[in-house]
C-alpha cells in the first residue's frame, strides 16, 4: 500500500457541523475504496490566494492515508462533485 495525502478547501460559508460532515465524507470515501485514514490535520480558517467562487477564504484539511494504487482516481473522481470543496489535490507521499 503506497501513502498519500489528501490537502483540500472547504467553504468558509459552512457551519461547523457541515464542515465536519465534509471531511467525514471524504473520509468515507477512502474507506470505501480500500484506504485506511493514518491523519486528519485541519489547519482552520485562511485567506486564499486569489477569489474562487467569489470567496476570499477557506478552510484547509490534509488527511494522510494508505491505500492501493487506484483509490486516489476514485477519490478525486469523488471529491470533483462535492458542493462545498473549493479545490483539492490527492499526492503520493515518498517514503522517507
Amino acid at each position: 500500500m503506497n501513502k498519500y495525502e489528501l490537502a483540500f478547501v472547504v467553504s468558509a460559508k459552512l457551519e461547523d457541523e457541515e464542515r465536519t460532515a465534509v471531511v467525514e465524507k471524504a473520509k468515507g470515501y477512502i474507506a470505501r475504496f480500500g484506504g485506511n485514514v493514518t491523519e486528519v490535520e485541519e489547519w482552520g480558517k485562511k485567506r486564499l490566494a486569489y477569489e474562487i467562487q467569489h470567496q476570499r477564504e477557506g478552510f484547509y484539511y490534509f488527511i494522510q492515508f494508505e491505500a492501493d494504487a487506484a483509490c486516489p482516481a476514485e477519490l478525486e473522481r469523488r471529491v470533483r462533485i462535492m458542493d462545498n470543496v473549493l479545490r483539492y489535490l490527492v499526492v503520493r507521499k515518498d517514503a522517507e
